[in-house]
């Protein structure tokens, strides 16, 4: 996927569901893999022609395992002009040796975003944008139909209340095939994951079972997601079509 493609499948993110406004000021959360590495191309290509202008950030919180070397993004970082801020924390720690949680993703995930967002707010930003792509929302609704019973997947935009911060997902319309496209012709520097139960979730399994329905099933995929944006899931906001 080149560049001028994941601009368009952003743009019409970002339209649709009016994630940008005139003056806002958006922090990218970098994890140092693949899709946080394309989102940040994306909104810092999508700034320089964008009619509502905006401020750009990009930060990092740092789960604490050792030989995680961020120099790279440092680097990517410097390159684009984007601002970028690592947060230490010691959530590895707490969650493999403190508690030695067998089954840590839902903890990781809850004290992950809250130092997140708790650093967001500090760097006077007013959204934070997540790198979840069309299959991360497709594998979210079947993980959410297997394990609680109901049809629902993350909004496109979400108000945090509590926070006073606004969540973003603007790469929403672009598949995860097309994300390693574009890191692999761009050299994106990713950061390999450190996390010892990478591979091995429940996210996981979603994914497989993701691609073996649209194997059995060619275009099962994407009549899932097409579901999923037309079925009036609560807390998700208004979807405005444009003509183009």
């Amino acid at each position: 996927m080149k560049l001028q493609q994941l601009l368009s499948f952003t743009r019409k993110a970002v339209d649709e569901y009016q994630m940008i406004q005139e003056g806002d000021h958006i922090a990218v959360g970098i994890s140092g893999g693949k899709d946080s590495l394309t989102l940040l191309y994306a909104l810092h290509g999508l700034k320089r022609f964008y009619p509502n202008k905006f401020e750009l950030s990009a930060i990092t919180v740092d789960l604490g395992y050792e030989e995680f070397d961020l120099d790279p993004v440092h680097e990517l970082c410097q390159e684009l002009g984007v601002p970028y801020k690592v947060v230490k924390t010691d959530i590895a720690h707490i969650l493999f040796e403190e508690r030695k949680e067998s089954n840590p993703c839902s903890l990781c995930a809850k004290m992950r975003k809250g130092a997140l967002n708790d650093a967001v707010k500090e760097m006077g930003c007013n959204k934070v944008a997540y790198a979840h792509h069309k299959d991360d929302i497709i594998e979210t609704m079947l993980l959410s139909l297997i394990f609680e019973g109901r049809f629902h997947s993350f909004s496109p935009k979400t108000y945090l209340n509590r926070m006073d911060l606004t969540v973003i997902r603007p790469i929403m319309f672009v598949d995860e095939a097309d994300v390693i496209g574009f890191k692999n012709k761009y050299n994106l520097p990713v950061v390999k994951s450190k996390c010892p139960v990478d591979g091995y979730t429940k996210r996981q399994y979603a994914k497989e079972l993701v691609r073996q329905l649209n194997t059995e099933h060619p275009g099962a995929k994407n009549r899932m997601f097409t579901a999923i944006l037309n079925g009036d899931i609560e807390g998700w906001p208004e979807r405005i079509l444009h003509k183009r």
